[in-house]
């Protein structure tokens, strides 16, 4: 006898309900013939996986081992009938990008949008990444499409600059340094600042500026993403320097954002897998995103008066 399919989905069922009425229920089938796909499957294993108790089935320390291993398989199964599903009912097709999580909130929703218009019957799946695990994705070629702040390509991958603009300082209401048009290292002395994690690329190159300028902010509180430091600004407990884009998301009633005098350079880079087939939408979700930049850059100039 060999092991089917059928076998393992009663006893996934089995495990689930614990009851072989229930189970019979939930597959639409009667008690006997689940109880018979059991023992056809404990006499496969060579082992009893539940123990009868009082009407129910208690599994044994076996049955809970092997159901680890059908779970994981299940997994695999729902994630194909998934991608059949979106491949029947998006005609066009479904497009997989990949992006910072920074990215997800701001300037990929409006080029979504933009592309939707154009396609209403493409659809769209987002992946939210941090780095390193985003160019690794990338390389491994599970998306049609990348947005990344490194300008490297990762490997098997080819990228180009989409958006170049500074970091910008980031006020509460009411905050007097609003009254200066751009902000000095000199301006956050003594300021309540809300800074990144340690550990983190943009809060080390910020760190080192104020450093060389001799500039002593007061480092209370950290948090691990643009738009949280924003939250924190909105609420009045301090001062951040972020990226623009989330900065332009944010802007408006109780936060307001200023241009620097130093540099902190962002960028976004277009990452395109180079041995994934092409999706026949790909060119058209990159003049999407073109057309979205361009329209931040403006908004950009505007609001920091360039």
């Amino acid at each position: 006898m060999r092991l089917t399919h059928r076998q393992i989905e009663v006893f996934r069922t089995l495990m689930l309900t614990g009851h072989a009425t229930r189970a019979a229920e939930r597959l639409h089938t009667s008690q006997p013939t689940v109880s018979r796909e059991l023992a056809r499957l404990e006499q496969v294993l060579g082992m009893a996986l539940f123990d009868r108790v009082a009407g129910r089935l208690r599994p044994t320390a076996r049955a809970l081992a092997l159901q680890e291993e059908v779970e994981r398989s299940f997994v695999g199964l729902e994630r194909i009938a998934a991608t059949a599903a979106s491949l029947r009912d998006f005609a066009e097709g479904r497009l997989a990008l990949a992006c910072l999580p920074a990215l997800s909130h701001a300037l990929l929703p409006d080029a979504v949008r933009r592309f939707v218009a154009a396609h209403p019957r493409a659809g769209v799946c987002i992946r939210a990444q941090e780095s390193p695990l985003l160019e690794r994705e990338l390389s491994e070629q599970r998306h049609d499409l990348g947005l990344t702040e490194r300008r490297q390509a990762p490997p098997a991958t080819r990228s180009r600059l989409l958006l170049e603009a500074d970091e910008v300082g980031v006020l509460p209401a009411g905050h007097p340094l609003l009254v200066r048009p751009r902000l000095t290292p000199q301006d956050f002395a003594a300021q309540p600042f809300i800074s990144f994690a340690p550990a983190d690329p943009y809060r080390q190159i910020v760190d080192a500026l104020f450093a060389e300028a001799g500039v002593t902010r007061q480092l209370a509180l950290e948090a691990d993403s643009a738009a949280a430091c924003c939250a924190l600004v909105r609420q009045g407990l301090g001062v951040a320097i972020v990226n623009p884009l989330t900065a332009l998301e944010w802007s408006g009633a109780g936060l307001q954002l200023r241009p620097l005098t130093m540099r902190v350079p962002f960028s976004v880079a277009l990452v395109e897998p180079t041995l994934r087939v092409e999706h026949p939408l790909r060119a058209a979700f990159v003049a999407a995103l073109e057309e979205e930049a361009g329209e931040l850059r403006e908004r950009l100039g505007s609001a920091v008066g360039a």
